[in-house]
């Protein structure tokens, strides 16, 4: 399988894993897990951990191949926080009861009135794939250029689109008490990664290089982060899960640096 071929499914499966939010959002006690604290700060600590340790070094090294050193540093720097930005502004233009970081406020929508409920939960997975988007051509551009290290994010952004998933699984499936429909609107929301992917391909194609690389690779990296310190470790927070959800950022960091020692 090309490196291309196996993009698109991995990016695939990290999008459809929003889905599987729709299925734990269907027990009672989905809210209180401590599993949910720990994943996402597992989740954290991966990206965080390989933005920095891969793939900013990687952006680097593609950038100096083109540039040299001293300016290829300055625009790896450059387009981290770039991404940084770009994903910042996707988040101020959606507003917070929409937003998929605002998971506390699941237990209110359920008291609220059905037709309230069910506009939450459309919006909410419009939100989440206008997320998603991103994370979607991320995850495409770091398989193609690094299978094991795209397998590793797919993993980590998988991890945390499960939350996601239930974020809009809870306010139709109370709206409606139709699980199918709950369903359906979760695994839309997710296509959006895909996507992403796909779109990507199309516009990069003809002028991917070293270059376009390192532009790209670099504002992955920042994206990532602020996914991580915007998104995962304060929602791993309001599940009451301090120490669990820092367990879980080591433990992404560690599995992480075993993975890139071992490949």
């Amino acid at each position: 399988m090309s490196n291309i071929a196996l993009g698109f499914l991995v990016t695939l499966l990290a999008g459809l894993a929003t889905g599987l939010g729709s299925l734990f959002a269907f027990h009672k006690k989905t809210n209180h897990h401590k599993f949910l604290s720990f994943a996402l700060g597992l989740s954290a600590g991966v990206m965080i951990y390989v933005s920095f340790i891969e793939i900013f070094p990687k952006a680097f090294e593609s950038l100096s191949n083109v540039y040299g050193s001293n300016k290829a540093y300055f625009f790896t720097t450059l387009a981290f926080f770039v991404g940084i930005g770009i994903i910042a502004f996707i988040d101020y233009i959606i507003p917070n009861e929409q937003n998929p970081h605002e998971l506390h406020g699941q237990e209110e929508t359920v008291e609220s009135k059905k037709k309230s409920m069910m506009r939450l939960g459309v919006f909410t997975a419009l939100a989440i794939a206008i997320h998603n988007f991103p994370e979607g051509l991320a995850t495409f551009i770091a398989t193609v250029a690094e299978p094991e290290l795209g397998i590793s994010i797919a993993l980590a952004i998988a991890i945390h689109n499960i939350p996601e998933g239930i974020a809009v699984a809870i306010p139709i499936y109370q709206a409606t008490g139709s699980k199918k429909k709950a369903v359906i609107w979760t695994f839309l929301s997710g296509l959006a990664e895909p996507v992403g992917a796909v779109i990507g391909f199309f516009l990069l194609r003809s002028v991917f290089n070293d270059s376009t690389f390192g532009f790209l690779f670099a504002g992955v990296a920042g994206i990532m982060v602020y996914i991580s310190l915007d998104e995962l470790l304060p929602a791993a927070e309001k599940y009451g899960e301090h120490h669990i959800s820092i367990i879980g950022v080591i433990t992404g960091m560690l599995i992480m640096a075993l993975s890139l020692i071992l490949l």
